[in-house]
């Protein structure tokens, strides 16, 4: 895609886009041969002692296939993603360390911790913390809230660090290694899936930064948080960790990509029929947020998009139908961010209620802008039985006056 200049602001020409261009530019070129073995990590500890047992059917994937552990644990695959591997703790089990490595040539070890299966719990969805120094106190705060509320495990749809968009390799670095170093103190699980900010130097007019860098796109996310997209199952529900935010050019845009679309059937078919879903994801599938923020035709984030000479929405997911049609059936709710407003959207379907839920940001409103009209920051707390989830508490992280 290009970019055209007019009377200062930047605005999109109407050239194609690749639909599929993340998918195809960071893909490895060659498979590589991958085997391990998922064991029962009793004590926790990340490494396997002489009588933890390999767990049979346990999901390995490739962020592309999907493959079962033997009865002895041991897994092969010719791993053709984007250069990782990882687990998919099942119910049951929590990962013990980390759930993903990258691929090689060398055997691959996965703990397993097993913890009582519940039908009853609670979990904290959080959304675009944009952390930087001057943010920090605001997810200290919401690490604080988090403690007090003592949920299974805080969701954290995207935006996490300030910015990887528009900055030098330096900045960017510097703001995932404070990601990481502030998450390392949170005392439950912490589950990202990456935004538009995560996305490193792709606008180049401003990052400077050469396609050709190793951590282009959504490699840095990868190198410093694991996969993009995965799974894991709690509580007898299956929760689908999405990337929802493709890129082609200098532009990110709301997309699922046609490997990771391959990836979701093959992760939904190894589970039991009637296990049902929950997506959370970055740029919404379906939300008001567009319009209500009125249309944008220039500046660093225009409205529409232009992909195979179709117009679409920028910041919703265009290509929605494709993602949640084949899972609607089993769908819970599918939790979103980008907005930083809390937003609940309930659709009524021919196969039943659709329901959409938004999270509000971390990293608070910018002062004054639209006053009284503007967003609230905070978090949402959703409490889960025998596999349904509610539409959740909205929690304020700053008093509210009225």
């Amino acid at each position: 895609m290009r970019i055209a200049l007019r009377m200062g602001l930047t605005v999109l020409a109407a050239v194609p886009v690749a639909a599929s261009g993340q998918a195809t530019g960071e893909r490895l070129a060659t498979a590589t041969r991958v085997a391990g073995v998922v064991y029962e990590d009793r004590n926790g500890d990340g490494q396997r002692q002489a009588g933890e047992l390999g767990v049979p059917g346990i999901a390995v994937s490739d962020q592309v296939q999907v493959v079962r552990t033997d009865a002895s644990g041991q897994f092969v695959m010719d791993a053709r993603g984007y250069g990782m591997v990882f687990v998919s703790p099942p119910d049951g089990y929590l990962a013990a360390g980390l759930s993903w490595r990258a691929a090689s040539d060398a055997p691959i070890e996965f703990g397993l911790t097993p913890v009582p299966k519940v039908s009853t719990f609670t979990f904290v969805h959080a959304s675009d913390l944009h952390i930087s120094e001057a943010s920090v106190p605001r997810v200290r705060r919401l690490r604080a809230m988090v403690d007090s509320l003592r949920p299974a495990f805080v969701l954290i749809t995207g935006d996490l660090v300030r910015d990887a968009l528009r900055v030098p390799e330096g900045e960017a670095r510097g703001y995932y290694e404070l990601l990481a170093r502030e998450l390392a103190l949170f005392t439950v699980p912490v589950f990202t899936v990456p935004g538009n900010h995560e996305k490193f130097g792709i606008e180049r007019h401003l990052s400077l930064v050469s396609p050709s860098h190793p951590m282009y796109g959504n490699r840095m996310y990868r190198h410093y948080r694991g996969p993009n997209y995965f799974s894991f199952s709690y509580g007898g529900v299956h929760f689908l960790g999405l990337d929802t935010v493709d890129y082609d050019d200098l532009w990110y845009h709301g997309h699922v990509d046609d490997l990771q679309l391959e990836w979701i059937a093959a992760d939904v078919a190894a589970l039991p029929s009637e296990m049902p879903l929950v997506t959370f994801s970055h740029i919404p599938f379906i939300g008001g947020g567009e319009p209500r923020s009125g249309l944008q035709v220039g500046g660093a984030a225009p409205s529409i998009i232009t992909v195979d000479g179709q117009p679409h929405f920028r910041h919703t997911v265009y290509n929605h139908q494709e993602v949640l049609g084949p899972i609607q059936a089993r769908l819970e709710v599918a939790l979103q961010g980008h907005i930083h407003m809390r937003e609940v959207l309930t659709y009524q379907t021919q196969i039943g209620v659709q329901r959409l839920i938004t999270a509000a940001a971390v990293v608070g409103p910018v002062a004054g802008r639209g006053a009284d009209y503007g967003p609230v920051s905070g978090i949402t707390l959703h409490r889960v039985s025998n596999g349904h989830v509610d539409n959740g508490t909205f929690l304020p992280l700053d008093p509210i006056n009225r």
